[in-house]
């Protein structure tokens, strides 16, 4: 039996609480082997971002070539991509190498408040990008960026946001709840058939620092060892929803810190 693979495809945090960083220890945690494509080097920090370096669109599609070539990649996880250019080589790659899972994170707006997404990508995220995604995972103020609409305050209109990010071309839409009040933190799994809704207890620490990347990543490392997406979802969820709860158990940084991805091993 071979080992799940699960990519990768975002950009790196220096301080290595989100993006790529995040992401291989979330597949290492999750049981999966991770591999990568770095789409740009930031230099940041719990605090905050102080600087983005893209990646050239062509040496993406050389790592993603290169990835491919030799693994065989069960699930992908698209993360930051904030060039129109490295939008295009990875719609290219993925059309070129079919791979069975695409989740894509629309990674926006970093926990600390830093945009990290050019607004000239946005329209290349929704029309190339998205329609390849099995599953896309926008917060709420993503999903509202994405729809140019006002944050969604019910749920109500979080369904019909979900909904109409489905007409964008994916299969199904997960809105992050985290941004929302009351005691539960509410996802919203969309697909064409229903609305589920995945409460979880809010948990009261600043330490979120990478829980959309990790989410996400949960989610394909759950479909590259052959989960259903509503059974991905489900355990990706229970996953972050952990992490976030045992993040308190790490000092680091002066800022949000980021979640514990091993804690269920120490």
């Amino acid at each position: 039996m071979s080992t799940p693979v699960a990519l990768t495809i975002a950009g790196s945090d220096s301080s290595g609480g989100a993006g790529i960083q995040a992401d291989l220890k979330t597949f290492a945690a999750c049981g999966v082997y991770g591999a990568s494509v770095i789409t740009a080097l930031t230099a940041q920090n719990t605090k905050g971002v102080t600087g983005v370096h893209p990646v050239p669109a062509a040496f993406v599609t050389a790592q993603i070539d290169a990835v491919f070539d030799d693994l065989a990649v069960g699930a992908v996880k698209i993360g930051m991509v904030a060039q129109r250019d490295v939008i295009e080589a990875i719609v290219a790659g993925l059309t070129r190498w079919a791979p069975k899972h695409v989740v894509l994170d629309p990674v926006m707006v970093a926990t600390s408040g830093d945009r990290l997404l050019a607004p000239e990508a946005v329209a290349a995220l929704r029309a190339s990008l998205i329609p390849r995604a099995d599953v896309i995972t926008p917060n709420l103020p993503e999903a509202a960026a994405l729809l140019d609409e006002a944050i969604a305050e019910s749920e109500a209109e979080i369904e019909a946001q979900g909904r109409r990010l489905l007409a964008l071309g994916c299969k199904a839409v997960l809105i992050k709840g985290g941004h929302g009040h009351g005691a539960e933190s509410i996802d919203y799994l969309v697909t064409r058939e229903k609305v589920l809704p995945l409460p979880a207890v809010r948990v009261a620490t600043p330490n979120t620092h990478g829980t959309g990347c990790t989410l996400s990543s949960a989610i394909a490392a759950a479909l590259a060892k052959g989960e259903d997406m509503e059974n991905a979802v489900r355990f990706a969820k229970a996953y972050v929803t952990s992490a976030i709860a045992a993040a308190d158990r790490f000092t680091v940084g002066h800022g949000h810190g980021p979640v514990h991805h091993f804690h269920q091993y120490y």
